[in-house]
C-alpha cells in the first residue's frame, strides 16, 4: 500500500502528519473516544481515493467528522471487530463504495488464539491486496509502543519466518511508529483483531 494517500498537511504550518489523530476532534468525548472513527477514516479515504480530495488537514478534519456520524463509539468504545466492521460496512455503502471485511480475531482466551503466522500471514494478505489493516488492541501486553483498548492502523509488515519480531508500522496519533507484533501476540492478555477491507467483485 502507498503511505503517502494517507499524508495529512496542516495548510497553516506546514506541518505533516500520517494518518488521523482523534486530538483533532472537536469535543472531549470524541478526543476520548475517537480511535475507532479515525481509524475507519483513514481506511475509507484510503479506499476512496477521491481525485477531488486534497491532504489538507482541513479536509481530514471533515472526513473524521463524517466517520464519527457513522462509526460511532458506545460507552466502552469500539472494543469488538464487528462492532467496527458493521459501521464501516454501513459508511462505506452510505459513500457508494461497494466492499468487503476480512476479519481475523483474537480471543482473551490464549489457548483459542490463532498461531502468530495465522495472523501475519492475515496482515500480509490485507496489505498485499492495497488495504490498511484496523488493528484493535485490548491489552498491549509487553510492547510499551501502544495504548491498551486502542484502535491503529497498519500500513507495513517486515518479518522473518520463525523469526523472533515480526514489526509493523501502525499509524497512531498522526505519526509513524513501529511495534512488534509477535511480542504482542505472546504477552497480550485480552487480545484484540484485525480487520481489513476490499473491493466487493461478487457483487
Amino acid at each position: 500500500m502507498n503511505p503517502n494517500l494517507l499524508e495529512v498537511v496542516d495548510e497553516n504550518t506546514q506541518n505533516k502528519f500520517y494518518g488521523c489523530n482523534q486530538e483533532w476532534y472537536t469535543t472531549e468525548w470524541q478526543r476520548r473516544a475517537g480511535c475507532g472513527p479515525s481509524v475507519a477514516c483513514n481506511i475509507i479515504r484510503y479506499l476512496s481515493s477521491a481525485p477531488e480530495a486534497t491532504n489538507s488537514k482541513a479536509d481530514w478534519l471533515s472526513l473524521m467528522e463524517e466517520s464519527w456520524e457513522h462509526v460511532t463509539p458506545t460507552t466502552r468504545g469500539m472494543p469488538t471487530t464487528q462492532l467496527f466492521y458493521d459501521s464501516v460496512l454501513a459508511y462505506a455503502r452510505a459513500k457508494g463504495l461497494n466492499i468487503e471485511c476480512h476479519c481475523c480475531d483474537i480471543p482473551e482466551d490464549a489457548a483459542c488464539r490463532p498461531d502468530l503466522p495465522t495472523i501475519l500471514h492475515f496482515v500480509e494478505s490485507g496489505l498485499l491486496n492495497d488495504a490498511p489493516i484496523a488493528f484493535l488492541n485490548l491489552c498491549n501486553g509487553e510492547e510499551k509502543n501502544l495504548y491498551r483498548w486502542h484502535w491503529v492502523t497498519i500500513i507495513s509488515l517486515d518479518y522473518v519466518a520463525g523469526g523472533k519480531q515480526a514489526l509493523v508500522k501502525i499509524l497512531d496519533e498522526g505519526l509513524v511508529k513501529e511495534i512488534d507484533l509477535a511480542l504482542w501476540h505472546e504477552t497480550t492478555t485480552l487480545g484484540g483483531g484485525f480487520v481489513y477491507f476490499t473491493e466487493n467483485e461478487g457483487k
